[in-house]
């Protein structure tokens, strides 16, 4: 039996799966979860000990974020960008995809993906405003290196990596230092708070999945197999989209999220 054609116009129906996918997900979240688990924001600074007369290092809660609000939000925004394709940028998406591209879902991915690392790094202990801004920004910038990467391949005769290999140390970093808090925790065996299991299953399986949506990337430039055809590749994005977010986010409401 010959296998199903995938055409632009089946992904824009697949695109409103999402769409409707994801505002079931945000409304029965948004419904049942625990809103009171929270997570301190901190910033930290310098003060003068006039003991000691020194400068001594201090931290300090300025906000105790909902953990749900970081989950909502990159639901939300895989949710509106699914429906945008699909209806008022759909035109531009179909000439992107007819010339092996697709702004969109870097645009998408940019936000959506920095929000999960955000949510990612306080189950893991890192509560630090600057170090959250900065895992924020690492991602966005491995993201739109995926544009950069698309745009820039549209006026070469041959594939050009630098694009990719930038985009692939940026997101490397912050699983390096979620790493590090998942060591520190691990290995303070005087201390009562571990991180709890459920949150290594997270760090395994959202990291699977980043580190997937960069191999799509490469399969789709290399053309090997059923990637030749760009819009299987376009598929395989939605799909892993698809996966990571709602396993994240099931995965959170299983662990403190449920009432």
């Amino acid at each position: 039996m010959a296998k199903k054609k995938i055409t632009v116009e089946g992904l824009r129906k697949f695109n409103i799966f999402m769409f409707v996918f994801f505002a079931i997900q945000v409304a029965v979240i948004f419904a049942i979860a625990n809103a009171k688990v929270k997570f301190p924001i901190n910033v930290s600074y310098l003060t003068f000990n006039t003991d000691t007369k020194t400068l001594d290092s201090a931290t300090k809660a300025i906000y105790q974020l909902p953990l749900v609000w970081p989950i909502l939000a990159f639901l939300v925004i895989c949710m509106l960008a699914h429906l945008i394709i699909s209806t008022i940028y759909y035109r531009q998406y179909k000439k992107d995809l007819k010339l092996g591209m697709n702004r969109a879902r870097w645009i998408e991915y940019s936000f959506s993906a920095s929000t999960m690392i955000v949510a990612v790094a306080l189950l893991t202990g890192i509560y630090d405003l600057v170090s959250l801004i900065c895992l924020f920004a690492l991602v966005m910038v491995m993201n739109l290196c995926g544009l950069i990467m698309e745009i820039h391949n549209q006026t070469t005769e041959k594939t050009k990596w630098i694009s990719y290999i930038v985009g692939c140390i940026a997101g490397i970093v912050p699983w390096i230092g979620i790493a590090i808090y998942f060591w520190a925790s691990a290995s303070n065996s005087t201390s009562g708070a571990k991180i709890p299991a459920f949150v290594y299953w997270i760090f395994i399986t959202i990291f699977l999945f980043f580190n997937c949506f960069a191999i799509n990337m490469f399969l789709q430039y290399k053309k090997w197999g059923p990637w030749k055809n760009y819009l299987y590749g376009e598929r395989v994005y939605i799909i892993l989209s698809l996966v990571a977010k709602t396993a994240l986010a099931w995965q959170v409401f299983a662990g403190t999220l449920r009432p």
